[in-house]
């Protein structure tokens, strides 16, 4: 059985998707970017972007449940390569050792976004 968690003021899309999905313990994340809470996107430096958009996650995670501790995999998309190492200083402060598993995808943005996130995570148990 396929559950739809979120709450009213989950961020989301006007694309056709659903911002997570549940499948017993585990939760299927899309991509969070910089948007606010109607989906509208919101420009700013990478810095700026890669922290909305993990608080996004953080937001879609804990409304199905779990939260970024029991993140197992990440996918991260990130414009402009040269911010890569600006990424891994970030994503340190939001995932720590043993880090989940991970993908990176540079240069593969539309000019609107700088940094993308989506996740596969484990339900917190009760």
């Amino acid at each position: 059985m396929i559950e739809y968690p979120s709450a009213p003021d989950t961020p989301r899309s006007h694309l056709p998707f659903s911002p997570a999905t549940k499948v017993g313990d585990l939760i299927f994340v899309s991509g969070q970017a910089s948007v606010d809470a109607a989906g509208k996107i919101v420009s700013d430096t990478f810095e700026g972007e890669m922290r909305r958009s993990i608080e996004n996650l953080r937001k879609v995670l804990e409304d199905a449940g779990s939260d970024l501790a029991h993140v197992a995999q990440t996918r991260n998309y990130v414009r402009d390569g040269e911010d890569v190492p600006l990424f891994n200083k970030l994503y340190a402060e939001y995932f720590s050792a043993p880090f989940p598993a991970r993908t990176t995808i540079t240069n593969c943005l539309p000019p609107t976004l700088r940094y993308e996130i989506e996740c596969v995570a484990v339900a917190r148990k009760s």
